[in-house]
């Protein structure tokens, strides 16, 4: 009597983590292609930053830089889970890996949001939101 209940325990359990682990691997994801579609030169690269709310600004989910061409630089994020996200992206023009500020604060290079809010001040996640489902997103960024 025993081996019957652990035996239909075993197969109770196991039933339930191969449905635990389906779901898991049917969780929905998309691409979002992202462009910079006016840079004023082409010298350096676009950085691309891809956030949720909690790490908005702070610890990017994904990066990705790009070369420009013709004022034109294009990334893809593949395979993000559905939610909201942001995009942030910056002009690199001297190639040093990171955004450079004025004295007072300023960026000295050009950047941009995804939906292309620009406020005084740093962008807000509210502002820059989009969501992604199991389609792809477009977003097209200007500076």
């Amino acid at each position: 009597m025993q081996h019957l209940i652990l035996a239909l325990t075993f197969l109770f359990t196991t039933g339930v983590m191969a449905q635990s682990t389906e779901k898991e691997q049917l969780k929905e994801t998309g691409n979002i292609k992202v462009s910079v579609v006016n840079a004023l030169s082409d010298n350096g690269t676009i950085a691309f930053a891809l956030y949720n709310e909690e790490g908005f600004l702070k610890t990017p989910l994904e990066s990705k830089s790009a070369i420009i061409e013709n004022g034109l630089s294009i990334v893809e994020f593949e395979n993000i889970s559905t939610g909201n996200y942001s995009i942030v992206c910056f002009h690199d023009e001297n190639s040093n890996g990171q955004m450079d500020f004025e004295l007072n604060g300023m960026p000295k290079e050009a950047f941009g949001v995804s939906n292309n809010v620009m406020n005084f001040g740093p962008p807000q996640f509210e502002d820059a939101k989009f969501e992604v489902s199991n389609n792809n997103v477009i977003l097209e960024i200007k500076f």
